[in-house]
């Protein structure tokens, strides 16, 4: 298991870890009922906490953010001569976090995403892992919810007897969801986004030849232009732009403003 600390990345601390590491801390969590929120932050990820100082905040009050896109794993060596074997992909922790969860007999709740997609999720899950307790399921309601709401939902994964919850919202808001909800669930909460659909088969994945070359933006953009190009267009360059900056030291991101300050942004 590796684990070199914890470095910023444009103002976000994203954690020089490897999968063994990220899946032993989630596991050990679940396993003693603590809370341990963990996001898996590719270049958009990144780019949302540059941002916006109050969601960088957001982002370092995680107990856990991995590494998932190449160049966020690159610009740890850049930055930091922090060099890991590989990045730690959202869909690939997803998984080996369930076999780990499936040999300790833990169960997960699934969060997110549409009824559809979690049905298939839940049944190539249990078709891969056997024993894996999928303690229950909800979908998104794709908006802000109320406080009663909230409540509720806390009630709902916290009576199914799941030790951790698996979060598919997309990047911003399930590391909205995680930071939020980290407190009141007290057990480790997983937000790793398109693996919801990678894993139910909705989505497709890049190529690995494209994967290990830091393609997978564009491997994603054909698939969904519409909805992509602003997010890879324009927030690639400008991470590039903004990572040799910070190695030049022209520009060093400070997040700084008061504790407790961020606004109420539950989604569900």
């Amino acid at each position: 298991m590796i684990n070199l600390g914890k470095f910023p990345i444009l103002g976000v601390n994203v954690h020089a870890v490897d999968y063994g590491y990220a899946v032993s801390a989630i596991v050990e969590a679940a396993s003693q009922g603590r809370p341990c929120s963990v996001s898996a932050l590719a270049v958009h990820g990144v780019m949302t906490g540059f941002q916006d100082p109050i969601h960088s905040r957001r982002l370092n009050g995680l107990d856990l953010v991995v590494p998932d896109g190449q160049p966020v794993r690159w610009a740890l060596k850049w930055l930091h001569g922090k060099s890991l074997p590989d990045r730690v992909y959202g869909p690939n922790l997803t998984l080996y976090t369930a076999k780990a969860m499936a040999e300790k007999g833990l169960g997960i709740y699934l969060y997110g995403s549409t009824a559809k997609v979690l049905a298939k999720f839940s049944e190539n899950l249990k078709v891969k892992f056997p024993g894996l307790i999928i303690s229950g399921s909800e979908p998104s309601k794709f908006r802000r919810l109320i406080e009663k709401e909230r409540a509720e939902v806390i009630e709902r994964v916290k009576a199914s007897g799941a030790k951790a919850v698996f979060v598919g919202l997309g990047c911003p808001r399930q590391e909205v969801w995680a930071f939020e909800y980290r407190e009141a669930l007290g057990m480790p909460i997983l937000a790793v986004g398109a693996a919801f659909d990678f894993h139910a088969g909705t989505l497709p994945q890049a190529p690995r030849f494209m994967q290990d070359r830091g393609l997978e933006w564009l491997f994603r953009l054909v698939q969904e232009p519409k909805r992509l190009w602003r997010r890879y267009v324009i927030l690639n360059p400008l991470y590039l732009l903004n990572v040799a900056l910070q190695k030049l030291s022209i520009r060093v991101p400070v997040t700084a403003y008061p504790e407790g300050s961020e606004p109420n942004q539950s989604f569900g």
